[in-house]
């Protein structure tokens, strides 16, 4: 059986262009602010949400999402608001992953955490701090509830180390396009289309690149040689900086449809 996420991507090749999967922290801007955030991603044509479980140490996560994910830890935001806002985003018609660290798995026990995944109809759940010598146990549940698991890979990742890891992936492979912490940027980096490629040469699933992608110039570059481009701190910032909560959220529906239109002109 296919999970939505994998029905998403099939239907995205088929058309010949590259997915748009938006990230948001559960509890933010606040808990039922959060699910304004996943109606405008549906509205304005989002393909799949990435719902992050705030965390209070994210040592990969740059300044913007660090202060999101405050933001939701003191509206007291746990594991329980994480599996509503995906429930909600799947009812909302998208195909919805988890972006979390181990611990808050750990923490919740991992087999009940897969489960409650496949309950909320969550597709799948991007471990970055997770290692695949590490995730015995996770691919595991994991099958077992039918989810995907998504793994992360860096400019860094040796040839022997890709395929390696792009073997444990399904769904898709998260490619980090710059090196360092998430946050948008001027230029997504020019070892990204490169990453893409040596990713191709180990495995057939699609390749959604993240980190630093905020405009819709940068989203058509990536969607020319990618197959999708996941955007999250350009989201928060336009709801952090926004004088309410209205304007936030209109402002994140402009940002969906000038990153579509960029994507559109990429092939």
């Amino acid at each position: 059986m296919r999970t939505p996420l994998e029905e998403m991507f099939s239907q995205a090749r088929k058309d010949n262009r590259a997915a748009l999967i938006a990230y948001i922290p559960a509890g933010f801007p606040t808990i039922e602010g959060c699910k304004k955030v996943i109606q405008v991603f549906a509205a304005a044509g989002v393909d799949a949400v990435e719902i992050g479980f705030p965390y209070s140490d994210p040592v990969m996560d740059g300044p913007t999402i660090q202060e999101a994910a405050q933001i939701a830890l003191s509206q007291h935001t746990g594991a329980s608001d994480v599996f509503d806002a995906v429930k909600f985003a799947h009812q909302s018609g998208l195909p919805t992953l988890v972006m979390t660290y181990w611990n808050p798995i750990a923490k919740y026990g991992v087999d009940k955490f897969a489960a409650e995944m496949a309950r909320s109809g969550g597709s799948g759940v991007i471990t970055p701090d997770l290692t695949i010598e590490e995730a015995a146990e996770w691919k595991m549940v994991t099958a077992k509830a039918e989810i995907n698991t998504v793994f992360v890979v860096a400019l860094s990742t040796t040839e022997d180390r890709l395929s390696k890891v792009t073997q444990q992936c399904s769904g898709f492979v998260y490619a980090a396009s710059l090196m360092g912490v998430t946050g948008a940027r001027n230029s997504v980096g020019a070892g990204a289309a490169d990453l893409v490629a040596r990713i191709r040469a180990t495995s057939d699933l699609p390749v959604a690149v993240g980190l630093g992608v905020s405009t819709g110039e940068q989203a058509r570059e990536v969607a020319s040689y990618a197959d999708g481009v996941i955007v999250g701190s350009a989201f928060i910032k336009l709801l952090l900086e926004a004088p309410n909560e209205a304007q936030g959220l209109e402002n994140v529906r402009a940002l969906v449809t000038q990153l579509r239109e960029g994507m559109a002109l990429a092939r």
